[in-house]
């Protein structure tokens, strides 16, 4: 259909094309805030490095911090981020990442599964700085690469790019409440992977929410290689909440799996970014004899089969042994060329951490073990009257509505 406005007549093509050009143009902008952020961390970055290599407090003093801070801002009148107090974040920040000799490794592993696609660029961007201007945004545009990231420095710990993705005021908060780099670099990746603002990552530290979601009791560590053993341990939670379902006083393992499905949407939400559900009660033929896999996933970023064993009761030695079977039979019969091993991971209503440990013991496969809780229990039917009781009420009812009736019809 043709629209006419004066001269410009605008059609289906042009609307594609408008459309990709506003889509390049939010790119350059996503590009470009990520820029001025990488640019302004950079220079934090080597400040509080100086600081500490040049070992400043001992050869000018204890108060050299401040004295560069006075000089910083009387240099730079209209510049932000020079108070004495930012620059020793900024030595913080340095030291907290350098102290630690595997650090770098466990960044470079974490840069590498991250996926930063264009719209996940421009949610980080809005993160970095709401408040950028325009003009800012279109001079950085013309300075910017392909990939955003700044140069590094020269000496000292190199800068990691993917810091470059995070607001300076963030990492303050997660150098100064977390106790190691795994911690830390556990909320740089949530920040960039969920946009969090501020106070919404300061809410998930002070919920210790990495305690939460990274110390399920696994074997992961052992029995897969570092970078993925990291990756599985992360997606894996110590408890996961089921408070979206319902279930009665008495139920089973069956009416769990029921709920679960029922309700699979809230469920994979509550596993994390990367489930995909293969099937409930998903079978298995082994030895011309049919098993039957309570639930079965495929971790996208893992790239691998997920067996998922459902337990009612507290966590029994003997578990572990029918999810190694179920893991291997995975592996024997569905995983392809390309599929990293396949995990298993048991949920039950309790366990004792010296038990599973032990449990784990001699076995090869990688497995974890959680728990599950906030399970609400319908109670409300034992409140309801019986179909026979209903019955006789609507009797009861009737009766006495033909009496008030004779009885109306007599007056």
């Amino acid at each position: 259909m043709m629209v006419s406005t004066h001269d410009v007549r605008l059609d289906a093509e042009y609307t594609r094309w408008i459309l990709d050009v506003k889509q390049r143009y939010r790119g350059a902008q996503a590009k470009a805030a990520v820029k001025i952020n990488s640019e302004q961390l950079l220079f934090n970055w080597s400040l509080g490095r100086d600081l500490v290599i040049r070992k400043a407090e001992e050869r000018w003093g204890s108060g050299i911090v401040e004295q560069v801070s006075l000089d910083l801002q009387s240099e730079f009148p209209d510049a932000r981020g020079f108070s004495a107090r930012n620059l020793w974040y900024m030595k913080q920040w340095y030291t907290f990442y350098a102290s630690e000799s595997d650090a770098y490794g466990q960044i470079e592993a974490l840069e590498s599964r991250l996926d930063l696609g264009s719209r996940k660029l421009q949610q980080v961007a809005a993160v970095i700085d709401e408040r950028a201007s325009q003009t800012i945004l279109q001079r950085a545009i013309a300075e910017i690469g392909q990939d955003g990231k700044p140069q590094q420095p020269i000496a000292g710990t190199p800068f990691p790019p993917v810091f470059g993705f995070v607001p300076w005021g963030h990492h303050i908060d997660i150098t100064s409440k977390c106790h190691s780099v795994d911690e830390a670099l556990f909320y740089v990746r949530k920040t960039i992977e969920e946009g969090l603002s501020r106070s919404a990552l300061v809410n998930c530290i002070e919920a210790n929410v990495y305690q939460t979601e990274c110390s399920a009791l696994t074997n992961f560590s052992k029995q897969l290689p570092t970078a993925q053993g990291k990756l599985a341990q992360e997606i894996v939670k110590d408890t996961y909440d089921l408070g979206f379902i319902t279930l009665p006083p008495e139920y089973d393992e069956r009416a769990l799996e029921n709920a679960l499905e029922q309700n699979i949407t809230r469920f994979l939400l509550e596993l994390g970014t990367g489930f995909a559900f293969i099937g409930r009660q998903k079978e298995i033929v082994v030895s011309g004899r049919t098993r039957k896999i309570d639930m079965l996933f495929y971790h996208i970023r893992l790239r691998c089969y997920v067996v998922v064993e459902l337990k009612t009761t507290s966590f029994e030695p003997e578990f572990t042994g029918k999810l190694n079977f179920y893991v291997n039979a995975v592996d024997n019969l569905m995983r392809a060329d390309d599929d990293n091993p396949t995990i298993g991971l048991l949920i039950c209503k309790d366990r004792d951490r010296t038990e599973v440990q032990w449990a784990f013991e001699g076995i090869q496969t990688p497995m974890g073990v959680a728990t599950y809780g906030n399970v609400t229990i319908e109670e409300v039917r034992a409140q309801l009257p019986t179909d026979e009781q209903i019955q006789q009420r609507i009797e009861q009812a009737e009766t006495e509505f033909k009496l008030n009736m004779e009885a109306n019809a007599g007056r």
